[in-house]
C-alpha cells in the first residue's frame, strides 16, 4: 500500500487475470520444477551446437567462453539460474522479482568478467523456446511462460537512446 488508496478498477482488473491465470501459472512451473536438468541440459546443448566456439581454448584473453570446467559449471549454473527466477516469476505475475534478484548490475558485472552477453542473450531465448514447445498449447500458456525470460533478454540487451 505504498500509495495509500483503495483498489481502484485497474488494480481489480489485473488481480482478476491473475487470478484467473493461477493454474496455468501453477502448471508451468511444476513443468519447469520437474524437468529443470532437461531443460538446462538442452539449452545448452543447443547453445553449444549453435556457438561450438564457446567450448573452445582461446588465445585472446579478451573473449570470454565456457572452455574449461570450471567456467562451464558456472555457465551451467547461471542457465540454471535464469530458470529458476523465471518458474518465480511465472507463479508471482510480476517481474520486479528480476530487477532486485538478477539484473541489478549484471551487465556490468558480466562484462567485468568477460561474460558474453550475446551467448547468455540466446541461452535464455532458448530457454524460453524449450518451455514453449514442450509445454505450451495455446496463446496464454506462451504469454506467461514467456513473460521473464523476454523481460530478461530486453534488460540484457543492448538499447539504442
Amino acid at each position: 500500500d505504498t500509495r495509500g488508496r483503495y483498489i481502484d478498477n485497474i488494480g481489480t482488473k489485473k488481480l482478476d487475470r491473475y487470478f484467473q491465470s493461477g493454474i496455468i501459472r501453477i502448471n508451468i512451473a511444476n513443468f519447469i520444477n520437474k524437468e529443470t536438468a532437461n531443460i538446462i541440459k538442452e539449452a545448452s546443448e543447443r547453445l553449444f551446437l549453435e556457438q561450438p566456439e564457446l567450448l573452445r581454448p582461446c588465445g585472446n584473453a579478451l573473449i570470454g567462453n565456457a572452455y574449461t570446467t570450471r567456467r562451464y559449471a558456472a555457465c551451467l549454473r547461471d542457465i540454471e539460474y535464469y530458470l529458476r527466477y523465471s518458474s518465480y516469476v511465472i507463479i508471482a505475475g510480476d517481474t520486479k522479482i528480476l530487477d532486485e534478484r538478477v539484473l541489478d548490475g549484471l551487465k556490468d558485472t558480466y562484462n567485468s568478467l568477460l561474460v558474453p552477453i550475446g551467448p547468455t542473450i540466446r541461452v535464455i531465448n532458448i530457454l524460453k523456446m524449450i518451455i514453449k514447445e514442450k509445454f505450451t498449447t495455446n496463446l496464454e500458456e506462451e504469454r506467461i511462460a514467456s513473460e521473464p525470460f523476454d523481460y530478461i533478454i530486453d534488460n540484457l540487451s543492448d538499447k539504442s537512446v
